[in-house]
Formats: structure tokens, sequence, C-alpha cells
């Protein structure tokens, strides 16, 4: 029974953390497309007036778009995620049903993958979050421009991109990032009790073996009684 908890724990964590990237996936991959390969994160510019003796602020000049690699990392990694949380969902899923456990081996590669998507995770996360968090303030020009960062992507900024959803989009992708991440976190710690649990029991079975040499190896009473007394004899 504790064994099915458990595996049903793991299998329910996998399914969210699948959930969650093709959450992020789906988003990023629109943005890519409708910014034709650009990318927003990590991007500098500046509001400039067409008549620059006048201060008004009309369009929004790049100076610099974002590394291509920000994007493509983020979305590598929840794909990768995607696709790990499928087959990971699958296996457990096949465990529970046939109430099979797997061996040592199997848990403690387990947890040195959930460990490495768990890293490799938090990182995207922090990219996008970050990166996003910077293309916010340089369109909004940390507040001072009278539109947020979510109502200008109802604006055409002219830059040669299809800017209506980019708010939605990362926005999105940030919730389904750092969920997952959360739901990796979750498989981590349940990955390194299964592998915890298992040296506990081989442990134990190695000091159950141990003893029972022992007890084999040591002469009983009677036998000992009855080598005295031949001696004596």
């Amino acid at each position: 029974m504790a064994l099915n908890n458990f595996l049903f724990a793991q299998c329910a964590c996998y399914f969210l953390a699948f959930l969650f990237s093709f959450v992020v996936v789906v988003p990023l991959s629109e943005n890519g497309h409708d910014f034709r390969g650009r990318c927003l994160l990590f991007t500098e510019g500046m509001w400039l007036s067409a008549n620059l003796t006048v201060q008004e602020r009309e369009r929004f000049t790049v100076q610099e778009w974002g590394p291509p690699a920000a994007c493509r990392f983020s979305l590598l990694a929840s794909l990768l995620s995607l696709l790990l949380a499928a087959a990971h969902a699958w296996r457990t899923l096949f465990f529970l049903c046939k109430g099979h456990e797997g061996s040592f081996f199997s848990a403690f590669l387990n947890l040195l993958v959930s460990a490495f998507v768990v890293f490799l995770v938090f990182i995207a996360s922090t990219i996008v979050s970050v990166g996003f968090t910077m293309w916010c303030d340089t369109i909004t020009e940390k507040g001072t421009v009278p539109h947020s960062c979510e109502e200008l992507q109802d604006i055409d900024l002219e830059l040669g991109v299809d800017n209506s959803a980019f708010y939605d989009q990362f926005a999105i992708a940030q919730f389904g990032l750092w969920a997952s991440w959360l739901a990796w976190l979750a498989i981590t710690t349940l990955a390194f009790l299964k592998v915890y649990h298992n040296y506990r029991q081989e442990d134990l079975l190695d000091s159950l073996i141990h003893e029972k040499e022992l007890l084999l190896a040591r002469p009983s009473p009677r036998t000992s009684f009855q080598e005295e007394k031949s001696a004596v004899i």
C-alpha cells in the first residue's frame, strides 16, 4: 500500500511537470514565430521622436535585440522537461499497475536526472523572468511611459514583428517555468527519499545477513558441553 501511494505521488508530479512544460513550450514557440526568430529577452532600445526638437515619444527603436541563445535555451529546457516528464510518467504508471518496484540503481539514476532537470529549469526560469523584466523596463522606460507593459502589446511598435501578444506569451511562460520547477523539485525530493529508503533497506539486509552468519558460526551450548565432556574423558 505504501509503495502504491509513493508511485502515485511520483506519477502525479510527473504529470504536473509535463502539463506545465507544455504550457511553456507553446507560447515560447509562438513568440519565436511572431518575432521572426528575434529574442525580446534582454533587448535594449528607447523611444525616439520623429521630430527631435519636440519632446514627444512616438516610436520605439531597438538598439540591440536580446541574445537568441536566451530564448532557445528556455525553449529547449522546456522541451527536455516535457519529454522526460512524459517518459517517466509512463514508466511510473507501468510500475504502479504492475505493483513493481525499481532497483536501487534505477532509483539513484532517477535522482540524478531529476536534480539535473531542476537545475536546468531553474536557470531557464531565471533567464525568462529577468530578461522579460528588462524588456518591460526598456519599453516603458521604467514606468515613465503612459502605458504599461501589458498595454503596449496592443500598440504596434513598428519593429517589423508581431508584438500583439508578447506580454501574454511570456507571462504564461514564466508561470509555466516556475510551476514546472516546483514540480521537478517535488520529484527530486521523492527520488531522494526513495534512494534513502532503498539504502536503509540494503543496510538492514546486510546487517541481518551478518547476524545470521554470526549465529551460524557460534556453537550451541549443548555442543559446547559435549565437547567439554569429551575432553574430560
